[in-house]
């Protein structure tokens, strides 16, 4: 059966979510953005949409590194979730471009240093020319334009290898995957650092770009969990997802719980310890009002309580624990980054009726995200067609298949 045929055989994947995701989204997104404007310069708005935003790139991000993975381990377990990982990890070019460019014309409302000439701060001066208004747009392009080369080429030889079925393909798959995920790990932590620590330019951390890396990859697995349990129960890819799947992933979330935690606590460690004012001040803003109830939150949320619901064995295949704990997993995400970002802005705690805001720039990102990556899936194959692994993906014995066509050819000489 060839891929164009086994297309069209399939069922679609089909969601309502980001349908109405984008109609609340939208009205929200506006509503905010007026009284953002009429209130404060749009100063929230444009906290609220760089929220979002590095909420779904971390995510597009996580996506890319199992991609990136599965070519250089050659896993047959990863086969099922590779096609669908490649559209989210495609989020990386125009979609997420588009979504970047309000960040960069709201940047003075927030980036303090856009507003700061270099000469007068030291620790600005020092980061020079990157943290300038030219350095911004420069380096960003230069983030995206990584993104775009990798995700492009992997995605397009993924395509052409379902057609041809050519060696050449998979090789060329890790040879971009060699090189990618050094980059990759090179653009993660100074696009987290340009684009999220620098809210505080003040402030440096060694192990920022770990904890950013760590992070993304978490909330990617989960969002990879949630949607191959979706797409089995509408049966698209019950011939490539077995229950080992789920349970390789559940593996993987756990291991990057603890190396998320880890990388964190690390972080606090440190900084702490070393008792500088000039690092030890962006942990003290946040012992701050709520923000220190938050940090609360995240050490009961994000550590003990998806630690200790993954490391059954069980708990790892069974839907009705893992789908809840994925779900909280992607919420904790969301307040960590909010715990990154927003002080900056509310150093005595976020202010409620503001939260309207937040919800609408999440929906409207969500919705949108989510149309595209929907259409792109039922535009191609659901999984890899003529992946090396393919057999052993389904629980077939490769060897047994190549001595039946070897013994069917001797039997019609």
């Amino acid at each position: 059966m060839t891929a164009q045929q086994n297309n069209h055989t399939t069922p679609e994947f089909r969601s309502l979510l980001p349908g109405a995701m984008l109609f609340f989204g939208v009205v929200l997104t506006l509503a905010g953005l007026v009284a953002s404007l009429v209130h404060n310069g749009g100063a929230e708005f444009g906290f609220a949409w760089l929220l979002a935003f590095m909420f779904y790139y971390s995510i597009a991000l996580g996506a890319l590194f199992v991609v990136m993975v599965h070519h250089l381990t050659d896993a047959a377990w990863s086969v099922g979730i590779r096609r669908y990982c490649e559209h989210l990890a495609s989020w990386l070019r125009w979609p997420l471009i588009l979504l970047f460019l309000p960040i960069g014309l709201c940047g003075h409302n927030i980036y303090k240093w856009m507003t700061l000439d270099p000469a007068a701060a030291e620790s600005l001066a020092a980061k020079y020319p990157v943290f300038t208004i030219p350095g911004f747009w420069i380096t960003s392009a230069v983030f995206f334009g990584i993104w775009w080369l990798l995700t492009s080429r992997l995605c397009s030889l993924s395509l052409q290898q379902d057609e041809t079925g050519a060696a050449e393909c998979t090789r060329k798959m890790r040879f971009y995957s060699g090189w990618g995920i050094v980059v990759f790990g090179l653009t993660l932590t100074f696009s987290g650092v340009l684009w999220m620590q620098a809210v505080q330019f003040q402030w440096f951390s060694a192990i920022y770009g770990v904890y950013f890396f760590a992070s993304s990859v978490w909330a990617g697995l989960a969002f990879i969990y949630v949607i191959g349990v979706a797409m089995l129960r509408q049966g698209i890819l019950t011939p490539v997802l077995k229950q080992s799947n789920f349970y390789f992933l559940g593996v993987l979330l756990l291991a990057f719980t603890l190396l998320s935690a880890y990388a964190e606590f690390a972080q606090y460690f440190v900084v702490w310890n070393a008792n500088m004012p000039e690092e030890t001040f962006w942990y003290l803003l946040r012992e701050q009002g709520g923000w220190w109830n938050l940090s609360l939150i995240l050490i009961l949320g994000k550590v003990f309580v998806p630690f200790f619901a993954l490391l059954p064995v069980r708990t790892k295949t069974n839907f009705k624990v893992l789908i809840p704990v994925c779900l909280l997993i992607a919420a904790m995400h969301f307040a960590d980054l909010a715990f990154n970002i927003l002080p900056a802005w509310h150093p005595g705690g976020h202010q409620a009726r503001w939260i309207f805001l937040h919800v609408g720039c999440v929906l409207f990102m969500g919705g949108l995200l989510g149309w595209i990556f929907i259409k792109k899936f039922n535009a191609h194959p659901p999984y890899p067609q003529r992946d090396p692994r393919l057999l052993e993906a389904m629980g077939v014995n490769p060897h047994l298949v190549s001595d039946l066509v070897d013994a069917n050819a001797e039997g019609a000489k």
